[in-house]
């Protein structure tokens, strides 16, 4: 479907900046004609007075018809084969901007770009109209995101589900160095590329009672009898594989109430609770994760993860419906996977589906619910393992609640006839609903028990999995557990992200890498070429310019683009350790100031952190306030001018991301060992040139596997001996604070007030959470080696050459961490299904 511009692959013609060779002028003007007929008869404008909004519609239009055709095309192929499909049930699909992506796709990208230009417009700020689709947070959600890419690429019949939120986590704005959040409302303009199905809405359910019955062949029945209702209405968002032979969608649903308003209410002038059931019934779907440290926010966040639940398997079985009579072939036809605990509850509605809608023994209904599903696991912290009251379960969905029980009961029973001696504390472990203080139900345990794979997302991940959190039910279900490290789509992030490394490495190794990302392996011998270096570090110049400038726009601060570029980008929280970073900016700080000898040696550095802190999360948002504090003085300081800058820069998203990791000279990948699933962020910096420090920990030990000990910087304690300091009583914080002179220099500094004259008492809490509160994430322990290790970091960026060589073989050695690699080991493991690469070609 590529079009005569003949950039759909790496950029073999694509000049330094990321352009193209001059088009045919047929093509421009056939380009053109497309644009104005759809500004004329899609928008009812004219071309004068249009502005950037209006071109950025009307070539969405343009781009958006060349899917629609392979959409259909796809769909009916699906059909007719009668092909399985797999659904993707995930509360996120963080997909960031969607134009240059699929002008990617569909190979249009430079002819978008010449056309334009030709018409006296600009591009990129046409492009820049687009507004960030706020469906994700953070990793979970731009997985969820890069699977849907890959499966499309890989030809896999899918579909997404999730909900198609109003209002995004929220935008954050940072005032007097502190996080405010500000609504993040990305479809006041509607959304081009998604189409409303008016036609496809489904009923969904909540609170009520249930009938216990018996049925016409004397079986127990059951009946929920719901006394509140929500329509759920279908928007299909579409999700283009390179080169758009398949396109698959994301379907995504919006909550409605069943009746719009009460006409008696509203002629009697009760104008406000005339449109109140409608008002609370859309609110469904208004924002993603509201604040569940309220009683209200917790029954909103579960109603949230039933309605989209409910709705997308009301539409998996409509349409596994449309070519099968019975439901014997159901996980032959269906593979559901469940990103997270979020989507856990489809396991008792497909047995309510099964066993109350259709009439199916439960034997048989559990047999074919536990052959379709598979859970995602995606972290280690037993504190995040969700969890719902029973109370307030049973409340919402009483016949989910018996369901639940029921399998439960069952499991248990399982349980008890394989154990030889009876033990009933495993039993209680083991169980779905825990006991003790508030009965809760364990949505992980449900999940796990519910699927015929639970996957972690790396190696490390998965194998304290099986010795960790689910260690009694890997026992029970040794086969079931298994390892898919994550990836990442190269079509994001480096042909789309990178346009002048992806023009650099078309060049040299041709365009075949954006669909087999090992053919990057072609830049092994080039890391020794003083030619291809000099290119490689003029693509990162150039990059490290742009993002100046946009720093300079954002934050207001100059940076040097020679300095090195040490850039830490995720969701602020205690165990990613962003708290770390700042002790050694202090540290550096100090010794450049103090006229240190090993400071002199150091090269100018410039530390850029992004991120968003959980509106509730105190520590977090202290923790960017401090960051801010210690940029204030830091940046005004004329000691240290030339040497060390630290920027933070606001709202971190996709396309944030975008600007940042293509200029990244080293990527910050620090967490306490054992307590990060995986990490993409880390391939995606890696991916673009970034040398990694980080501790051995999620995927950097897979990416030190792959690109060399010699060309990653591991630090500090692992993830055994994290466990067993933290554990056997072996971690004491004050002994690492009144035996390193700087480290306890550096917490006497925030402590007591350095970096906030007005308030000195403002970071007491994190010095206190270090020295006297334990150091849960034992930033004390790793410290003294990350100090060391940035050192030789340092030391390492003087020579350039050698720098450079490393930066070369990290970005040659990324094949594996393709998103396409990941989506295949799915394919042939849990979900058994086919991927067609071109037309006629499988693979099995």
């Amino acid at each position: 479907m590529n079009s005569a511009d003949g950039t759909g692959g790496g950029g073999g013609g694509v000049h330094m900046d990321g352009r193209a060779a001059p088009l045919p002028r047929a093509d421009i003007d056939g380009m053109k004609r497309r644009l104005h007929n759809h500004l004329r008869h899609s928008l009812g404008r004219g071309p004068v007075g249009s502005g950037a909004m209006d071109w950025y519609l009307a070539l969405a239009l343009c781009t958006r018809d060349l899917m629609v055709e392979s959409w259909m095309d796809s769909s009916h192929r699906a059909y007719r084969s009668d092909a399985k499909r797999v659904y993707y049930l995930s509360m996120e699909f963080l997909i960031g901007r969607s134009l240059v992506a699929n002008l990617l796709a569909s190979g249009s990208l430079e002819l978008a770009r010449q056309t334009l230009t030709d018409m006296g417009l600009d591009f990129q700020a046409i492009c820049d109209c687009e507004p960030e689709a706020a469906l994700g947070n953070g990793g979970l959600g731009r997985l969820a995101a890069c699977l849907m890419e890959s499966m499309a690429t890989l030809g896999i019949p899918a579909r997404g589900y999730g909900i198609y939120y109003d209002y995004g986590m929220f935008s954050q704005y940072i005032e007097d160095g502190q996080q405010v959040e500000l609504p993040e409302r990305w479809l006041r303009n509607g959304n081009v590329w998604a189409f409303e199905r008016q036609d496809r809405t489904v009923p969904v359910r909540f609170f009520g009672y249930t009938r216990a019955g018996v049925d016409a062949h004397g079986h127990e029945s059951h009946q929920w009898i719901g006394n509140d209702e929500v329509l759920a209405q279908a928007n299909d968002l579409l999700v283009a594989g390179h080169g758009c032979w398949t396109v698959n969608a994301i379907r995504l649903w919006s909550a409605r109430a069943s009746r719009e308003f009460d006409l008696r209410r509203f002629n009697q002038g009760d104008y406000i609770n005339a449109v109140a059931e409608q008002s609370f019934s859309e609110s469904l779907s208004n924002v993603l994760y509201p604040d569940d440290s309220t009683s209200v926010g917790k029954a909103l966040r579960l109603k949230q993860e039933y309605f989209f639940v409910a709705a997308s398997l009301h539409d998996i079985v409509r349409r596994f419906r449309r070519n099968h009579t019975d439901f014997t072939k159901f996980p032959e036809k269906v593979a559901i996977q469940l990103n997270d605990t979020h989507p856990a509850l489809a396991v008792p509605e497909l047995m309510r589906l099964f066993v109350d809608e259709h009439g199916l023994d439960w034997q048989d209904a559990w047999a074919l619910c536990t052959g379709t599903f598979a859970y995602t696991n995606h972290t280690l912290l037993p504190e995040a393992l969700e969890t719902w009251p029973v109370g307030l379960l049973g409340d919402m969905l009483p016949r989910h609640l018996e369901i639940i029980y029921e399998i439960n009961h069952r499991f248990l029973e399982r349980v008890r006839r394989r154990s030889t001696v009876p033990d009933d504390a495993r039993v209680a472990r083991l169980s779905m609903i825990q006991e003790g203080g508030e009965r809760r139900v364990r949505m992980a345990h449900l999940a796990f028990v519910g699927s015929h794979r639970v996957n972690g997302v790396a190696a490390l991940h998965t194998q304290l999995m099986r010795a960790g959190i689910f260690a009694d039910l890997h026992h029970e279900f040794p086969e079931r557990i298994v390892n898919k490290t994550n990836g990442i789509t190269p079509r994001r992030w480096l042909h789309e992200a990178n346009r002048p490394l992806a023009g650099l490495i078309g060049r040299h190794v041709g365009d075949g890498w954006v669909a087999n990302l090992e053919d990057l392996r072609g830049l092994l011998p080039l890391a020794e070429d003083a030619g291809f270096q000099t290119d490689f570090r003029a693509v990162k110049r150039l990059n490290k310019e742009a993002l100046s400038a946009y720093i300079k726009q954002s934050v207001g601060v100059e940076v040097d683009p020679d300095s090195l570029f040490d850039v830490q980008v995720k969701r602020i929280h205690e165990y990613k350790r962003q708290l770390l970073n700042v002790l050694h900016v202090v540290t550096l700080y100090n010794r450049i100031r103090d006229g240190d000898a090993g400071a002199d040696d150091q090269p100018p550095r410039t530390v850029i952190l992004a991120g968003k802190a959980a509106p509730a999360y105190y520590m977090a948002k202290l923790i960017v306030r401090l960051i801010h504090d210690v940029a204030r003085v830091i940046n005004a300081d004329p000691v240290v001018a030339g040497r060390l800058r630290l920027v933070f820069v606001p709202n971190y998203n996709v396309s944030v991301a975008e600007r940042i990791i293509p200029a990244a000279d080293l990527s910050e990948q620090i967490s306490t060992a054992g307590t990060e699933a995986s990490g993409t962020g880390n391939m995606k910096l890696a991916l673009n040139g970034a040398l990694t420090i980080g501790t051995r920990d999620g995927a950097n030990i897979e990416i030190g596997d792959e690109v060399g000990e010699d060309n990653i910087f591991f630090f500090g304690l692992e993830a055994a001996q994290a466990e067993a300091l933290r554990h056997n009583g072996g971690h004491d914080p004050w002994r690492y604070y009144t035996g390193d002179p700087e480290l306890h220099r550096v917490l006497d500094m925030i402590g007591r007030g350095a970096f906030c004259h007005d308030d000195p008492d403002r970071y007491r809490p994190i010095v206190d959470s270090l020295t006297r509160h334990g150091d849960h994430y034992l930033l004390m322990a790793d410290y003294a080696d990350y100090i060391a290790t940035q050192e030789r970091v340092g030391t390492a960026w003087r020579d350039q050459d050698t720098w450079t060589r490393k930066a070369i073989l990290n970005v040659a050695r990324m094949g594996r961490f393709s998103s396409d690699v990941t989506v295949m080991d799915y394919a042939q493991d849990i979900w058994k299904v086919s991927a067609r690469l071109e037309e006629g070609e499988t693979v099995g």
